[in-house]
């Protein structure tokens, strides 16, 4: 297996972790021009781009499997391999929150709206950390992706409940509506989890790596 092709697999991963980044900004976007109109339109195409991209990538991980493969380039392909279904979640839970906010911004003040701000912008960070690890091969920064998750987005997760259970207390009348919050709170933090279970995979192939070459 070559070089080049490996550069071909670790290419189309952050392709697809760089659709997610797109939806998530194409949700900051939204908000920063107040124009939530055909923003779960965006996110469809989006996400029927890693769906179709997540099916070619497992195609070109069969292929490898089958060359025969040295000890560093399986776990490469395993990494990827393993982690599909994870980037593919992470686009299935960004299209649920753009869909959410689109239905849910005509009926909502604007203080609703900006809690998910800080949230969508620390997921941002997180993808594009996560992508620098994968490209550079980075402990370091596939363990800055777990921190930002353990140390931010749950306590971002929390604040969100909470103000979601507080305006439901506030006005009964916007049950809905508090309940679109806390089901968008959910997704965002369910997607930063499953970019952990990456950055978890990329740090233990790193460390086996390191190993072996110590050991030889």
């Amino acid at each position: 297996m070559t070089v080049a092709y490996e550069s071909l697999g670790t290419g189309r991963f952050l392709r697809m972790l760089s659709i997610t980044l797109e939806q998530l900004e194409a949700v900051r976007d939204a908000n920063d021009r107040a124009e939530f109109a055909g923003l779960t339109a965006r996110a469809q195409v989006l996400e029927r781009e890693t769906d179709a991209l997540e099916r070619e990538i497992e195609d070109a991980c069969l292929a490898a499997f089958a060359s025969g493969l040295s000890v560093g380039e399986l776990a490469f392909y395993l990494v990827v391999f393993r982690s599909l279904s994870n980037l593919e979640r992470v686009g299935d839970y960004a299209f649920s929150v753009a869909r959410d906010l689109e239905n849910l911004a005509p009926r909502t003040r604007s203080a609703t709206l900006q809690d998910v701000l800080p949230l969508v912008r620390l997921l941002s960070e997180m993808v594009e950390t996560l992508a620098f690890a994968f490209a550079e091969r980075d402990i370091r920064a596939a363990r800055e992706v777990m921190q930002m998750d353990f140390e931010q987005v749950d306590a971002l997760y929390e604040q969100m409940q909470r103000a979601s259970l507080t305006r439901l207390m506030e006005r009964p009348e916007d049950t809905e509506v508090a309940l679109t919050a806390g089901r968008m709170a959910r997704n965002l933090e369910r997607l930063g989890d499953h970019l952990v279970n990456v950055a978890e995979r990329l740090e233990t192939m790193v460390l086996s790596q390191r190993a072996g070459r110590a050991a030889g």
